[in-house]
């Protein structure tokens, strides 16, 4: 009777272990619900059954080159997602108002570029109302996703994120742009592996803009569309690296 009874116990915990090794692997949501306890993911990338990658940039400084940028991305027809500084929101109203008319996506980077990690709940949640609150009030959208500064956060961050609406959005593919290590390494970083749901980060540079031309082309000749976050996750999200 021990010996079944054991045997059940042993079968009833691989079968709850297969179940969540499943949904981790598949990664469809940003939560898994795992005996009642709703665990909130960041998301690395989109749907990998799309032949599309987001391009995804982070704006807190790099303000003399988002002009061009947006000049660059409008000649190619391409939108994509800004993830946007409060501080810098504030500062920069007709930047922010261009990019709302010529059909961007706008995300939330929190207000002062702070680690997240270090931050308490209430603190984290501070940092991302703030910055919602300006954007709204300068360019008439509400934001709903949310990428930590630095990539950083932890589960803190995440459930802050999650109580306030919001996705958090990490990416598959850096740039690595902030180095200022060249355009040809920019450029290799993003066309040696693309990937179905790619999300590709960036920030506005020298060195970015004249990349982007070469690795919007490349993209495109592999049969990438090029566009925004909620492109690719409005039909099934991937959590995992």
């Amino acid at each position: 009777m021990i010996i079944i009874l054991r045997k059940k116990r042993i079968v009833l915990f691989l079968s709850i272990a297969l179940v969540i090794a499943i949904m981790l692997s598949i990664g469809w949501d940003e939560t898994v619900d795992v005996l009642g306890y709703t665990a909130v993911r960041p998301i690395y990338k989109g749907n990998p059954f799309l032949t599309r990658v987001a391009f995804e940039c982070n704006v807190v400084w790099g303000t003399e080159y988002v002009p061009a940028m947006l000049d660059l991305l409008k000649e190619k027809n391409i939108r994509i997602t800004f993830f946007i500084g409060g501080e810098w929101a504030a500062e920069n109203p007709e930047l922010l108002k261009r990019m709302v008319r010529e059909g961007h996506e706008l995300g939330n980077h929190g207000y002062h570029h702070k680690h997240h990690s270090d931050l308490s709940f209430k603190e984290n949640c501070q940092e991302i109302i703030m910055t919602e609150e300006v954007i709204k009030e300068i360019a008439g959208v509400k934001t709903c996703l949310f990428a930590p500064p630095y990539g950083d956060f932890n589960n803190t961050t995440l459930q802050a994120a999650d109580s306030l609406g919001y996705k958090t959005i990490m990416w598959s593919i850096d740039t690595i742009d902030w180095r200022r290590d060249g355009v040809e390494n920019i450029v290799k970083r993003v066309i040696k592996n693309p990937h179905n749901g790619s999300f590709i980060l960036m920030h506005p540079t020298e060195d970015t803009i004249k990349a982007l031309p070469v690795i919007i082309d490349n993209l495109r000749e592999k049969g990438f569309e090029i566009g925004c976050i909620s492109d690719l996750i409005s039909n099934g999200d991937q959590t995992d690296n």
